[in-house]
């Protein structure tokens, strides 16, 4: 299968650097009380459990054998009683305290742990979505919707769980090894050296796992969005794949995407198959190395190049110590893992944070107010990506209160003209503002509200003032009422229904069981095309803005209500400037202005008579559609 095309996300990606540092420094440190009290508590919680041993050690040598005076690691022997039943009884106080300090602090670490990972993941998955939001729509044409989704589920829940379980181990791993190893070099301090020796194998071998995982984490993690993304397309566009008898031609492509995802997994299991084992054989030999030398010592005395006596206690508690040593050791496989994992997957977070946004605020950008709707479209060009050119050199103006009609075949650019007023691209060539002399040879063309170049005034103060409606129409999982209200979240039901009724919705919303609290499903899949169109029809008309955008907003409804739609439409346009799409000729016929557009340029203008008269290319689609709608 081949590879996929580097994308602009995949750039950005792999200019990450040091990316688990950085989810620390950026989204770790505010959250820096959580994370220092869950640390306070883990150490806390981890040398009250190394305790119990080294009291048994201890109680053996002193009340069972009577060897060795009581004595504890790093503490005088004046603190202790004499006698062999007071030490017995401080013993036992000391072990089952230690059992309840380290049940409580585990507890309090748990939850200052938790509360830490968990606000920094909520933290990055908001700012990932806002930043989401705020990219211009050239990102989304070029980037696949179910990879973005990997990127903040998939790639910010394996953040989560290094936060939570990784951090959490990798501390209690830290503050076990350091403990255990104090303890051990002075319980005895040569055979500490024998229990150790296996700790700078297992350092190589981590390091040689994580050099080796790294890229395949990372080809994982994207295998995992071109998944998402197929299992995404294929179950959105599933009309499309059962009218089309495409079953069979989808299950494949997704049965390839998940080969794809299952040979990547498998690269790193492969990795992992021999790191994991070879780290629990490293632990469990230094575990059976200790017991043999520590066991030989005790029964016939020190071994080869040791020196001096081992007691029972001791041996007791390098025993103990060594078994809780070798499981926190064996566990370094996991972190590694999920720090691996990780790694790969804050790269993608930081790489979609990093992507800059091609439409923003320009600095010292102004709210558009007082607007009367004058729009003005200034020798205007603009390309997707620098490639060929869509809009070429167009120019023309709308007045308060007139419709400027766009008409021409499918894939002209009428839609991207629309677009363009929004600001949902931005044209082509320098900004005036921008430009270092008047002489330099840019295209300066611009579109303009009120005389504005839209690209000096604020985006939310721009959009405010144009209502829109897109021949794609797109509905919320919610309600009828909450749909028509989008945008205007505060608006009454009285003027929703208003709107409803200046968009000829209400009828068929009244007539449902409830009315306009009926569920529309997602992607208003409960409503037929037409019925979603008035919706989004009614949603521009309670915005109730100056200037009108409508992108083939009745082609999904049938003549009459196309008309009764258009005579609302007309009466709200009386005094706004609309800006109308139109397959139908019919429903411009009235308009003040029509142009007639072809790659990307205006061929001809004028009004709908003047345009017949003059025998051209809309007087050509004209006798096109009313020799049809005769036939």
């Amino acid at each position: 299968m081949a590879e996929p095309e580097e994308s602009v996300f995949d750039r950005y990606r792999d200019r990450v650097d040091r990316p688990i540092r950085r989810l620390f420094r950026v989204y770790g440190v505010p959250e820096w009380p959580y994370f220092a009290a869950g640390m306070v508590a883990n150490v806390v919680a981890r040398v009250a459990s190394l305790l119990p041993p080294v009291v048994l050690g201890a109680a053996i040598d002193s009340v069972f054998t009577g060897d060795a005076p009581f004595d504890l690691p790093l503490l005088p022997a004046s603190l202790f009683p004499n006698t062999e039943v007071a030490q017995f009884e401080l013993s036992v106080a000391l072990i089952a305290g230690s059992f309840v300090v380290t049940a409580v602090f585990t507890y309090l670490y748990g939850v200052a742990a938790n509360l830490f990972a968990h606000r920094v993941m909520h933290d990055v998955r908001t700012d990932s979505f806002a930043k989401m939001q705020g990219l211009d729509m050239s990102f989304f044409d070029d980037k696949q919707t179910g990879e973005v989704m990997s990127v903040l589920n998939n790639d910010a829940s394996n953040l989560e769980v290094f936060l939570d379980d990784a951090l959490q181990n990798s501390a209690r791993l830290v503050v076990m090894v350091a403990g255990i190893t104090v303890v051990l070099v002075s319980e005895n301090w040569q055979l500490a050296v024998v229990t150790l020796s296996a700790i700078p194998l297992m350092f190589l071998l981590t390091r040689w796992f994580m050099v080796r995982a790294a890229p395949r984490y990372e080809r994982q993690r994207a295998a995992v969005g071109n998944l998402n993304t197929r299992l995404e397309n294929s179950l959105a566009g599933v009309e499309l794949v059962k009218s089309s008898a495409a079953e069979d031609h989808e299950t494949g492509r997704v049965t390839d995407a998940s080969y794809r995802f299952f040979q990547d997994t498998m690269d790193v299991l492969r990795l992992s198959y021999v790191y994991r084992p070879g780290m629990e054989l490293l632990a469990g030999l230094s575990f059976a190395v200790t017991f043999a030398v520590g066991g030989y010592w005790l029964l016939y005395g020190a071994p080869l190049f040791l020196t001096g006596t081992l007691s029972p206690g001791a041996f007791v508690t390098f025993i103990f110590l060594t078994q809780r040593f070798v499981t926190p050791l064996a566990e370094v496989s996991n972190i590694v893992d999920q720090y691996e994992n990780a790694k790969a997957s804050s790269a993608r977070v930081f790489g979609l944070m990093d992507i800059p946004a091609g439409v923003e605020d320009a600095d010292g950008a102004t709210e558009l107010t007082g607007v009367d709707g004058r729009v003005e479209y200034d020798d205007v060009t603009f390309s997707y990506d620098d490639e060929e050119t869509v809009i070429d050199g167009v120019s023309f103006e709308a007045n308060p209160g007139d419709t400027v009609a766009l008409v021409g075949p499918t894939g002209a650019g009428k839609s991207t003209l629309c677009k363009l007023l929004l600001r949902l691209y931005d044209v082509d060539g320098s900004h005036p503002s921008a430009r270092q002399t008047e002489s330099d040879d840019v295209n300066d063309g611009a579109v303009r509200v009120d005389g504005h170049d839209v690209r000096d005034v604020t985006l939310d103060s721009l959009r405010e003032h144009v209502g829109y409606v897109s021949q794609d129409t797109y509905l919320f999982d919610g309600t009828i009422a909450e749909n028509v209200a989008y945008g205007e979240f505060d608006a009454t039901r009285e003027a929703v229904i208003e709107a409803a009724k200046a968009a000829d919705a209400h009828e068929f919303v009244a007539a449902l069981p409830d009315g306009y609290d009926t569920e529309v499903g997602e992607r208003g899949v409960k409503l037929s095309g037409g019925q979603r169109q008035r919706i989004a029809i009614a949603r521009a008309i309670l915005a109730d803005p100056e200037i009108l955008v409508f992108d083939e907003a009745t082609s999904d409804v049938d003549t009459e209500t196309e008309r009764r739609i258009q005579e609302s439409l007309d009466d709200l346009a009386d005094d706004r400037t609309a800006v109308v799409i139109a397959h139908r000729l019919s429903t411009v016929r009235t308009a003040d202005q029509i142009l007639v557009v072809e790659d990307g340029r205006i061929v001809e203008r004028g009004t709908h008579d003047a345009l017949l008269a003059r025998e051209g290319r809309y007087a050509d689609l004209w006798s096109v559609q009313t020799s049809t709608l005769d036939g």
